[in-house]
C-alpha cells in the first residue's frame, strides 16, 4: 500500500503570519470569466401580460457576483492578495459591463480582460431562486467562438505582464470559453518560455495539456487521467487513489494537489505523498464554488513561497468557510478563515467509518480499534457523556426532534405544502439532526431558527429565537423522561431497563479504582443532575457534573475539557479519557490530547451496536468504539486499569 505522510496543522500563529505574507503577492488569472447572477422570483406577484396572454415571472431581487475565472479571482481578493490582474474574454453586452465592474471593485487590474464584439457573450448564468430554492438556470456563452485576433492579443497581453507577477493561475471551465486550438498551443508555448514562473490550473479537460504547471485536480478526475471512469457518488479508496497521484505527479514533474471532497487532500510534492484530512461541517453546506476557493487558497500560499502542504491546507480552510455561504459562491476573509483554522474539526478515517469490514478489534472482544495509537496505560480521569452512554432515558429523541422543527419550519402550512417539498424538509431536518447529534439543544435550536428563516414559510415577525424552540422541544422530551423516570420508581421498570448494559457496574469500577469521574450533557444542569440522583448514580460523580446552561458560547463539554486541562497540565492529557456517543466528546478530547471511547450504542435494545453511531464517532476522532460495557473486564484489562 502506498505510504503517506499525515499533514499537521498549521498552529493559529502559523497561520496568521501566512495570511499576512499573501498581502505582498502579486497574482494574474487567465481563464473563463463569468457573472452569477441571482434572481429572487415572487409567484404569488404574477400576472397575465396584456401582449401576449402569459403569466409573468416577478423578479423581486437581483444580486450578481463573479464566477469561473472570476470567482477565483474573488476568493484571492477576499483572502488578501496584494495585486491582481485578469486576462481573459468578454462580449459587449450589459452583462459584460457588469462583471468588469465588480472585478475592478474588488482592486483587480482588467485590461487584460478583452471585449470581443462578435460571435461572444459575457458567459452569464442566471439562478432564479424560489421560496429559497434554485430553479433551472438560463445559461449565456455556450455558442461563443474565440476570434484569432483576440486570442493573440490575450497571449501578447499575459506575456506582458508576466515579468511582474509571482503566479498565474489557470482557469479553465467552458467548452466554448477561451481555450480554443489555437488558444491553448499559443499559451502553453508561453508556458515553456517561462520555466522560471510558477503556473498553476485547474482544468475541467485540460489539466494533462499545459505541460510545465502545477495542477489541482480532483480524485475522480485523477482516476480519468490513469484510465478509469468512476461513477458519480462512488468513493474512492485512499488505497486505489494514492498510487494514481504518485504516478500523475511523477509524470508531471511538478506539485499536484487532488481533492478527495471529505476525505480531504492529496499533495504530491515531487518527492513525497502527503495527506490533509477533510474538514468536518456540522451546517447546512454549499458545494458550489468550493473548488474554486480552495485553488485560490492553494494559489496565495504557493505564491508567498509555502511549501505544498501548507499551500494544501490553506485551501482547505477557505473551501471550509465558503461551503457555508448558501446560495452564492462565496469569498473567506482571513479572520473567516482564522476562526475556522482557530477551532479545526476534521473527518477522521471517513474510509473506515463507511466500511466496517476495515474494521480491528482487540482480540475476542466487540473493542474496535480505530487509531493508530498504542495502547493506553491507564488514567487518572474519566469524563462520561450521559444520554445514550449511560441513560437511556431520553431513547427517541430523534423522531420527537424531527416532528418539533418540521412543525417549526413549515408553520401553517404544514399541511398544504406539496409532497415533494414536505420530503425535502424532512431530509434537510434529518440530516441536520443527524450531524449535531451530541451537541447542546440551545446550538440545535440555533440551526432550527436559521432555517426557518431560509425555508421562509413562517413570517419573520413569527420566528422564535434559539431558546423559544428549545423551551417548546423541552417539553415533549422531559415528558418521555420523566414517565419513563415515575416507572422506575413505581418498580415497572429496573435501573438496567433505562442504562445502557453494564454502564453502572463499569462507573462503580473505576471509582474503586480511585479514577475521578465527570458527567456531561448537552441536556440543561439541573435535568442531568435530577436525573442521575432519582437513578442512584450522582454520587459516583462526586459533584462533577455539567449540563447546558442556554448559553451556546459555555458549551458544557468543552467546560469540562477545559477545566481538565487547567486542573492537570498539557503534559498530562495523555491520562484523560472521554466515553460519549456523540461527535463532539470525540473531537473535543481528541484535540486536547486525550482519549476518545466512542459508544455506539443501540438505546433500544440497551446493547449492541448502532452502525450509524459508528460511523459518526470514527469520524469524529474516535480512538476505540465499543457497542455497551458487557465487555468490562477486558475493556478495564485495555485501558490500563
Amino acid at each position: 500500500m502506498t505510504s503517506h505522510t499525515t499533514i499537521e496543522p498549521m498552529t493559529i500563529e502559523e497561520l496568521r503570519r501566512l495570511l499576512a505574507s499573501v498581502g505582498k503577492v502579486r497574482i494574474g488569472i487567465i481563464g473563463d470569466f463569468c457573472l452569477d447572477a441571482y434572481w429572487t422570483m415572487e409567484p404569488a406577484l404574477s400576472e397575465k401580460s396584456i401582449e401576449t396572454g402569459l403569466m409573468t415571472n416577478p423578479v423581486v431581487g437581483q444580486r450578481y457576483s463573479p464566477g469561473g475565472a472570476g470567482n477565483v479571482l474573488a476568493n484571492l481578493r477576499a483572502i488578501g492578495v496584494g495585486s491582481l490582474a485578469a486576462f481573459g474574454v468578454i462580449g459587449p453586452d450589459p452583462f459584460g459591463v457588469e462583471l468588469r465592474s465588480q472585478l475592478e471593485a474588488l482592486g483587480a487590474d482588467t485590461s487584460g480582460l478583452l471585449v470581443q464584439h462578435r460571435a461572444w457573450d459575457t458567459p452569464t448564468y442566471i439562478k432564479p431562486l424560489v421560496n429559497g430554492q434554485e430553479s433551472g438556470r438560463f445559461d449565456f456563452s455556450q455558442a461563443n467562438i474565440l476570434e484569432r485576433t483576440i486570442g493573440e492579443s490575450l497571449v501578447s497581453a499575459i506575456e506582458s505582464a508576466l515579468p511582474s507577477l509571482d503566479l498565474v493561475v489557470i482557469n479553465e471551465q467552458l467548452a466554448s470559453g477561451i481555450h480554443d486550438g489555437f488558444f491553448r498551443e499559443a499559451l502553453r508555448s508561453l508556458i515553456g518560455r517561462h520555466p522560471e514562473k510558477k503556473f498553476l490550473i485547474d482544468g475541467r479537460s485540460l489539466s494533462d495539456f499545459y505541460d510545465g504547471t502545477i495542477r489541482k485536480i480532483n480524485d475522480r478526475e485523477a482516476m480519468k487521467l490513469s484510465g478509469r471512469e468512476i461513477d458519480p457518488g462512488v468513493s474512492i479508496p485512499f488505497e486505489e487513489i494514492a498510487p494514481v497521484v504518485e504516478a500523475l505527479g511523477r509524470k508531471w514533474g511538478k506539485p499536484l494537489f487532488v481533492t478527495r471532497g471529505e476525505c480531504g487532500v492529496l499533495v504530491y510534492d515531487g518527492r513525497e505523498l502527503f495527506g490533509l484530512p477533510g474538514i468536518q461541517i456540522l451546517s447546512e453546506i454549499d458545494t458550489v464554488g468550493a473548488g474554486d476557493s480552495a485553488m485560490a487558497g492553494i494559489a496565495s500560499a504557493l505564491a508567498a513561497g509555502s511549501a505544498p502542504p501548507e499551500a494544501a491546507q490553506l485551501g482547505n480552510l477557505v473551501a471550509g468557510v465558503t461551503v457555508q455561504k448558501l446560495h452564492t459562491t462565496g469569498t473567506a476573509s482571513p479572520a473567516e478563515i482564522l476562526a475556522l483554522g482557530t477551532d479545526t474539526d476534521y473527518v477522521r478515517e471517513p474510509e473506515l467509518a463507511r466500511d466496517s469490514r476495515r474494521a480491528r478489534f482487540f482480540p475476542d472482544t466487540e473493542i474496535e480499534i480505530v487509531g493508530a495509537k498504542m495502547r493506553p496505560s491507564g488514567f487518572d480521569r474519566v469524563i462520561f457523556d450521559h444520554d445514550g452512554t449511560i441513560s437511556v432515558l431520553r431513547q427517541g429523541w430523534e423522531p420527537v426532534m424531527e416532528r418539533m422543527m418540521m412543525a417549526a419550519i413549515l408553520g401553517e402550512k404544514a399541511a398544504s405544502v406539496p409532497e415533494s417539498v414536505y420530503r425535502e424538509v424532512a431530509e434537510r431536518v434529518r440530516d441536520f439532526i443527524d450531524k449535531t447529534t451530541g451537541i447542546q439543544t440551545i446550538e440545535q435550536m440555533t440551526g432550527l431558527r436559521d432555517m426557518v428563516g431560509r425555508f421562509g414559510f413562517v413570517p419573520a415577525d413569527e420566528i422564535l429565537d434559539a431558546k423559544g424552540y428549545k423551551d417548546r422541544y423541552t417539553v415533549e422530551i422531559l415528558e418521555i423522561a420523566n414517565k419513563r423516570l415515575e416507572r422506575v420508581e413505581r418498580g415497572e421498570l429496573s435501573l438496567e431497563d433505562v442504562t445502557l448494559k453494564g454502564a453502572v457496574p463499569f462507573l462503580e469500577a473505576l471509582v474503586s479504582r480511585g479514577v475521578e469521574l465527570y458527567l456531561l450533557s448537552g441536556t440543561d444542569h439541573d435535568d442531568v443532575e435530577r436525573e442521575a440522583k432519582r437513578l442512584g448514580y450522582a454520587g459516583l460523580f462526586g459533584g462533577r457534573i455539567y449540563g447546558s446552561v442556554g448559553d451556546v458560547s459555555k458549551d458544557a463539554k468543552k467546560v469540562v475539557l477545559s477545566r481538565i486541562l487547567d486542573e492537570i497540565g498539557a503534559g498530562a492529557m495523555a491520562r484523560v479519557a472521554a466515553f460519549g456517543d456523540g461527535p463532539v466528546e470525540m473531537r473535543e478530547i481528541r484535540k486536547r490530547g486525550g482519549f476518545a471511547v466512542g459508544v455506539a450504542s443501540d438505546e433500544v435494545r440497551r446493547y449492541g451496536g448502532n452502525p450509524a453511531k459508528r460511523e459518526r464517532l470514527i469520524r469524529a476522532g474516535a480512538d476505540i468504539v465499543i457497542p455497551d460495557f458487557s465487555c468490562a473486564k477486558k475493556l478495564m484489562d485495555f485501558l490500563g486499569f
